[in-house]
């Protein structure tokens, strides 16, 4: 089990280094390890079941930062489910992925951040819920407006992407960073407030909204 990273291990002059655990959740087949793949490697591949836990990474040399991605990639079959708690814990974002075609992943969605909510507070991980599979557009169950009303009602991230036409992959990563160094900018004006205002969580919705 890995241990707890510190974000912020390393200061050069006023150019932070932080490291950040990023989980993916969700049902089978919906194409979490295809996201993690497009994204680390810009290539797409057609996964089997991930059988327990994948792992990426990825740095990105902001001009803020340098951020370092630890990407876990868990399993969606049920019967690992008893133990996916191991993998996103101390984790610093998630990743809450369904199937735009296939509504029973959208509501295991919930059910998965029904977990999240029970072993963090809202300020302790930056979650996002992510539609994929845009280019199976024709077979949609899930519309575009009831996934972005129901993140908006917990106060999720939301984007809606395809790992294979590698429509807004990097676009949701590049959100979860924004999300996470506004929060770190937020700590260091404020050590002594662990909450954030609903100002902040509306103005980062509007931020992160999804064309």
């Amino acid at each position: 089990i890995a241990q707890k990273m510190m974000p912020g291990t390393s200061l050069e002059g006023s150019h932070p280094t932080y490291t950040y655990k990023v989980v993916l959740l969700g049902s089978m087949s919906v194409g979490k390890s295809s996201l993690a793949y497009r994204y680390v490697r810009n290539d797409f591949r057609e996964f089997l079941p991930t059988v327990g836990c994948s792992f990426f990474t990825q740095t990105l040399n902001l001009e803020a930062a340098t951020v370092k991605f630890e990407i876990w990639d868990t399993a969606g079959q049920e019967k690992y489910h008893s133990v996916c708690h191991l993998y996103y814990r101390d984790a610093h974002a998630a990743l809450l992925v369904y199937d735009i075609a296939n509504r029973a992943t959208f509501n295991r969605a919930k059910l998965w951040l029904e977990e999240l909510e029970k072993k963090f507070l809202p300020d302790e991980i930056v979650i996002a819920l992510v539609g994929n599979k845009t280019d199976l557009a024709a077979e949609r169950e899930v519309t575009t407006e009831e996934g972005e009303e129901f993140a908006q009602t917990k106060g999720l991230l939301f984007m809606e992407t395809s790992a294979k036409s590698n429509h807004q992959v990097k676009d949701i990563f590049m959100a979860i960073v924004q999300e996470l160094l506004q929060r770190e900018k937020e700590k260091a004006s404020t050590p002594s407030s662990h909450g954030r205002s609903t100002v902040h969580l509306e103005e980062s919705r509007a931020r992160m909204k999804c064309c």
